[in-house]
């Protein structure tokens, strides 16, 4: 009997995936990824990973030779921003699961927040905030 192999967690080989693009200058055929991410991965499951990332949005890809070529679709916050806009999407009450939100930011990134809302786009951006400040209660984190 085969020994078999450890799973990884989900979502782990996209981002390993993802990755291996963001730090490409140019986008990268599935045999290009397989060989940056220095893995014991088959092609056919980069080229998968790939595929799945395409139908998602996430990356998007150019015919190359016979095959594709793949760039990611946005750099990480506006992947994360998207996945913030994915979760709000599923629920029917936004202003509860706003609210709620809202509720449980750091008092630095409250601030963040409303000079965002206030018109001052470039507020926070590149400021390094982790987020591990206060919540707004006035309780560290």
């Amino acid at each position: 009997m085969a020994e078999e192999q450890e799973r990884r967690p989900a979502g782990e080989l996209e981002a390993s995936v993802l990755a291996a693009l963001w730090a490409a200058e140019t986008p990268l055929t599935p045999g290009e990824v397989q060989r940056a991410l220095a893995d014991d991965l088959a092609r056919t499951t980069v080229t998968t990973i790939l595929t799945r990332l395409h139908a998602k949005g996430t990356v998007t890809r150019d015919r190359a030779g016979r095959g594709y070529a793949y760039r990611p679709a946005q750099d990480s916050h506006g992947l994360t921003a998207r996945r913030m806009h994915a979760e709000l999407d599923k629920d029917e009450d936004r202003g509860t699961v706003l609210a709620r939100f809202v509720s449980e930011l750091s008092t630095e990134d409250e601030h963040m927040l409303r000079a965002l809302l206030d018109g001052g786009a470039d507020s926070g951006a590149g400021s390094g905030a982790d987020g591990a400040g206060e919540d707004r209660g006035g309780t560290s984190r």
